[in-house]
């Protein structure tokens, strides 16, 4: 453990805001796990700390393994990686499973260990990387829309294509963050504005043909559409669910219940992850409770924004940008559909929720975020001979 300490480079605030929400997570999870317990029958709240747990032990042993790996190396392994995960989305529409309830289409199950994995989080960092890439090797270079097109709009329509009939807040959420890390890396606004014209068009074109033939995509669509339509209606299952929450919210108060003393806990759907927030707040209040959690997203923001700001090359810079803002945009939406300001999407609060896909893909880009800062670069000597991984890198590139 010494060895390991002594090793661990990058942004020390990073490190340390990311192991206080993993610690600030445990309690919460904990409690909030006995709607499992009680409700659903699986396992006792003690099982489900102890997941927890494991979870967040692995996803610190990714963040530790991928931020010491040179950043340069990501631009490469985004071109690789595309064509897995796409295969990987084609097959979680064909066979994917039940976790926890969760929609079929969304998860497969991972050989030999049995745990629950969704693809499209996996997808949404591949693509984040690979958009960061495109931007940087043609930063300098007038961008033609039509080379684009096939360059970059392809892969990111067939990617998100896969992922949209299964889960539309995602998609959103992914290709929000595309266009806001395009806008930053010079592509231009004009095409922009086409690129958006022609994603509503897609998405319009897609509604219809679900609407049309609903026996191809049964249910999706109108999923969507009523969690719109019921956004404030307290009767539909979406609305019963941000009712459950508002209360927890106000019956916190400004101090709380008090650890372990939440009772909506027992009503609400899903407390242990999409609506952990409520819980947080009802038990720890609106002062230690929300305004902690806030804090350390907004502290996370800060130190993310500092880290591409001295970041030495352009793909760096986007690369901090295009894994990071993603981050603090779910635990926005998250928090906000806590207290009932956007409909209800099914994302977790990262870092602090329940789920081992969400925590993993996130300490991913946490660990990304750690080998720029690390700067690795530096410690790479020019006299000794290139590694295969050099090698590669400079074939794809």
């Amino acid at each position: 453990m010494r060895n390991i300490l002594k090793n661990i480079e990058g942004d020390r605030t990073i490190w340390a805001i990311v192991g206080f929400m993993a610690i600030l997570s445990f309690m919460p999870v904990y409690s909030a796990s006995t709607n499992l317990v009680y409700v659903a029958n699986s396992g006792t709240t003690t099982y489900h700390l102890i997941k927890h747990v494991v979870l967040l032990f692995f996803g610190f042993l990714i963040i530790y393994g991928v931020h010491k790996i040179p950043y340069r190396y990501f631009s490469g392994g985004s071109f690789l990686m595309l064509p897995i995960v796409f295969v990987l989305l084609i097959v979680t529409l064909a066979k994917g499973t039940v976790i926890g309830g969760a929609n079929a289409s969304r998860w497969i199950q991972i050989p030999v260990i049995g745990i629950g994995f969704q693809t499209s989080t996996l997808a949404g960092l591949v693509l984040m990387v690979y958009v960061a890439r495109y931007l940087a090797k043609n930063k300098e270079k007038t961008i033609i829309f039509k080379e684009s097109l096939w360059q970059l709009w392809l892969p990111v329509a067939a990617i998100l294509s896969c992922i949209l009939p299964a889960n539309f807040s995602t998609t959103a959420i992914i290709f929000s963050m595309i266009l806001l890390v395009t806008f930053i890396g010079g592509y231009p606004i004009k095409y922009l504005s086409y690129i958006l014209g022609m994603g509503i068009i897609a998405l319009t074109v897609f509604v219809l043909a679900a609407k049309a033939f609903p026996s191809v995509m049964p249910n999706r669509v109108d999923t969507w559409i009523s969690r719109v339509e019921n956004f404030s209606d307290k009767n539909a299952e979406e609305g019963y669910q941000v009712e459950k929450a508002k209360i927890a919210i106000a019956s916190g108060g400004l101090h709380g219940r008090g650890p372990g003393k939440s009772v909506q806990k027992n009503f609400l759907p899903q407390s242990s992850s999409d609506f952990i927030f409520a819980i947080i707040v009802e038990e720890y209040g609106l002062i230690f409770g929300a305004l902690t959690v806030i804090l350390m997203y907004f502290l996370l923001l800060f130190r993310i924004l500092v880290a591409a700001k001295k970041a030495q090359t352009i793909f760096a810079t986007l690369l901090i940008i295009g894994v990071g803002l993603p981050i603090i945009f779910q635990a926005i939406i998250n928090m906000a559909v806590a207290v009932n300001l956007f409909p209800v999407t099914g994302q977790t609060l990262p870092l602090i929720s329940s789920g081992g896909t969400s925590i993993w893909m996130t300490c991913f880009a946490i660990g990304i975020i750690l080998s720029v800062t690390a700067d690795k670069e530096k410690i790479i000597n020019s006299e000794t001979e290139e590694s295969p991984l050099d090698i590669l890198h400079e074939a794809i590139d």
